[in-house]
């Protein structure tokens, strides 16, 4: 069978193929979802607010 004689070697590639068409299907569901966690604006607004200040500090 394609000149592979150990079974393990046919698994391993087995095992290769499906968790590569895993990993496209749970991309393909995945891609259009929304962030679930998402930082209010008032958190982004201060942190902003901090980095700017930090910065004209240096």
């Amino acid at each position: 069978m394609l000149g592979i004689e150990d079974g393990w070697v046919v698994l391993v590639y087995l095992l290769c193929i499906m968790s590569t068409i895993l990993c496209l299907v749970w991309g393909i569901i995945k891609w259009n979802v929304d962030d679930p966690v998402q930082e209010p604006d008032e958190e982004i607004r201060h942190w902003a607010e901090e980095e700017d200040r930090v910065e004209s500090e240096l």
